[in-house]
């Protein structure tokens, strides 16, 4: 773990243990509210995690959104990224580029929230 890593997760657990830590909510209705074509989603219509890779504009103005309203982390949009997920869309194991946060995430970019500098927290559903 990089010296940057440590002084994140040490300011996180600081956060913790002082005061409540503020996540986003609902990503999904967040991302589908920009209107993304099924050109976006490659032909899978409603598989948001596609849009890491087709659309990290969208998944970074959701992020940014959250920020701007006072969250302190958001997640990294790849809560669907798993084997039963993606199987909905007949995609038999998730691509790594479903699986990784998008390049408009807060894992690939510095953000302005003022409370907890570039958090994101990773997810994932099995």
């Amino acid at each position: 773990m990089s010296t940057a890593q440590r002084d994140r997760v040490a300011a996180l657990r600081e956060a913790l243990a002082t005061r409540v830590v503020v996540s986003d909510g609902a990503m999904g209705t967040m991302l589908q509210e920009q209107d993304p074509t099924l050109e976006d989603f490659q032909q899978l219509e409603g598989c948001n995690e596609v849009l890491n890779a087709t659309r990290p504009d969208i998944v970074r103005s959701v992020h940014q959104a959250y920020f701007d309203a006072g969250v302190d982390m958001v997640e990294t949009n790849t809560f669907g990224a798993n084997a039963t997920a993606m199987s909905e869309y007949d995609i038999p194991t998730a691509s790594s580029s479903c699986r990784s946060p998008a390049p408009g995430s807060p894992a690939r970019w510095p953000t302005s929230s003022p409370r907890a500098p570039d958090s994101s927290a990773g997810s994932s559903a099995r």
